[in-house]
């Protein structure tokens, strides 16, 4: 499977359960059908349920005990049988409820586990480091990492990308949906790549911090209890990774990531409108872009524009904020904008 059928893959499954309304509450398709069926209907019959659900009578027979099982329906007395269904308030409720001590049940274990997992390593503690062989491995860990994630990823982005960077990162998004904070520094040459704006754009309206810098690898941490950066310094693919375990050598990439994010400029791409249709925004985003260390070909391509029409702009900009460089710009540019909203 490649990196593109991947996240094609990943993106189905999100759809999938988008459609079922209670898929996470472990109740599957044909199960929800017959439910809501049978809320429409009211109490009734086998057959007449089976009829609203599309499905045989006798498949819906043996389906009864697990529908009940789920507290979803109850049988009425008498012959010939019939069901009612449980109130929704109540039936999800109980349901939510029960996989929320599973979840917590599981988490338990999870500790055992991993206390198990710690006696074994303190006696192997090569096991520390993992090597992961071959682009889609990498990419299947990557988003692994990113659904394990509990409280913070941390990221070093910079080329070649084993995952199709032309896709949104759905495992992060769920991820910051849970509340996981995500922070990112961005190599300027990351955004030599034509859709990476647009993806950065849309991770940090989802709730990504970015900031911009040259980093010295690829890098992604999560919770501070592993992480993951190429095995060679290839600059063509990646085709092996290191997966590195709580360790010194952890802890010394999650320092070498603060020390970087201390330094890296910050880069507010969160806006989602187009930016050629607002003049005012490109000129924002040219010299955030040109701020932060990008060079112009880059921006240039990033936003859409000849490097004439760049270099024109740019100028007019210069003229309108006093300022010789882009880096002067970009800190006055950010003056004005804060002194008018201080007035607004």
């Amino acid at each position: 499977m490649t990196c593109r059928q991947l996240a094609t893959t990943r993106r189905d499954r999100i759809a999938e359960h988008q459609g079922s309304l209670l898929a996470g509450l472990g109740v599957s398709r044909t199960e929800e059908a017959t439910y809501r069926a049978l809320l429409r209907t009211g109490p009734t019959t086998l057959a007449r349920v089976a009829e609203h659900a599309q499905v045989s009578t006798e498949a819906l027979r043996r389906m009864v005990p697990s529908l009940e099982e789920l507290g979803l329906v109850s049988r009425l007395p008498g012959r010939p049988l019939r069901l009612t269904a449980t109130p929704p308030g109540v039936a999800i409720d109980a349901l939510a409820a029960r996989r929320q001590d599973e979840v917590a049940s599981s988490r338990a274990a999870a500790s055992v586990l991993m206390a198990e997992a710690a006696i074994h390593t303190t006696e192997r503690p090569e096991e520390l480091l993992e090597v992961v062989t071959g682009g889609e491995a990498i990419a299947r860990r990557f988003y692994q990492l990113h659904e394990a994630a509990q409280h913070e990823v941390l990221g070093l982005v910079k080329p070649p990308f084993a995952i199709d960077i032309s896709q949104p990162n759905v495992a992060q998004e769920a991820a910051m949906r849970r509340g996981v904070t995500v922070r990112c520094i961005y190599t300027p040459s990351a955004f030599d790549l034509p859709s990476m704006l647009a993806n950065v754009q849309r991770a940090t309206a989802k709730g990504e911090v970015v900031r911009i810098a040259e980093v010295p690898t690829k890098l992604t941490v999560v919770d501070a209890k592993f992480a993951l950066l190429p095995l060679t310094s290839h600059e063509v693919s990646v085709e092996s990774a290191l997966v590195v375990h709580s360790s010194a050598l952890l802890d010394a990439l999650v320092s070498l990531f603060e020390a970087l994010w201390r330094t890296a400029a910050p880069l507010d791409l969160s806006r989602a409108t187009p930016v050629a249709a607002r003049p005012d925004v490109l000129e924002q985003d040219i010299v955030s872009l040109l701020a932060s260390g990008m060079q112009d070909e880059a921006v240039a391509r990033q936003l859409g524009v000849s490097a004439r029409t760049l270099q024109r702009r740019l100028q007019t900009l210069f003229d309108q904020l006093d300022s010789r460089t882009r880096f002067q710009a970009g800190f006055r540019a950010a003056v004005r904008q804060q002194q008018g909203e201080a007035d607004s």
